[in-house]
C-alpha cells in the first residue's frame, strides 16, 4: 500500500503533507491552472477531506519502477456518488511531486467544485497566500 494511501486512510493531515515534494504540482479535476507546490497541494487536499464524505479507496495500480501510482476511489459529495484517480509520480527521495486528479460523473464533477469553490479563500489562508 502507498504511504500516501495510507496516509489518506488514516485522516494523518501531517503525514499526507510530508509526503509531498516542497515543488510538487497539483492538477485538479475542476481547476484549469494546476496548483504549484507543498502548502497550496496540502491545504487543498485538507478542504478535499472535508468536501468528500464516505471516501475510500478501492483499487491501487503501480508502476514497475515504483515511481507512478493510481489510486482509484469513490466517495460523495452531498448526494452526488463521485468516482475518482489520484495518479502520483514521485521523486528521487519518493516524495510526491506530480499530482493529478480526475473525477467522474460530470454532476458530481460539478458538485465538487461548487463545494470547493466555496472553499477557496480558506484554502489560500490555510496556504500562507493570504
Amino acid at each position: 500500500m502507498h504511504p500516501f494511501r495510507k496516509a489518506v486512510e488514516a485522516d494523518d493531515h501531517d503525514a499526507v503533507r510530508a509526503l509531498l515534494a516542497e515543488d510538487v504540482v497539483f492538477t485538479s479535476p475542476v481547476a484549469f491552472t494546476p496548483s504549484p507546490g507543498r502548502e497550496l497541494t496540502a491545504a487543498i487536499l485538507r478542504a478535499v477531506s472535508r468536501v468528500f464524505t464516505d471516501f475510500r479507496y478501492v483499487k491501487e495500480i503501480s508502476s514497475a519502477d515504483g515511481r507512478d501510482h493510481a489510486l482509484v476511489f469513490k466517495a460523495r459529495v452531498g448526494d452526488r456518488e463521485i468516482q475518482g484517480c489520484d495518479f502520483l509520480h514521485t521523486d528521487d527521495q519518493g516524495l510526491i511531486d506530480d499530482f493529478t486528479v480526475m473525477v467522474r460523473p460530470l454532476s458530481a464533477a460539478t458538485a465538487l467544485a461548487e463545494a470547493m469553490g466555496a472553499r477557496f479563500d480558506q484554502i489560500k489562508r490555510e496556504a500562507g497566500l493570504e
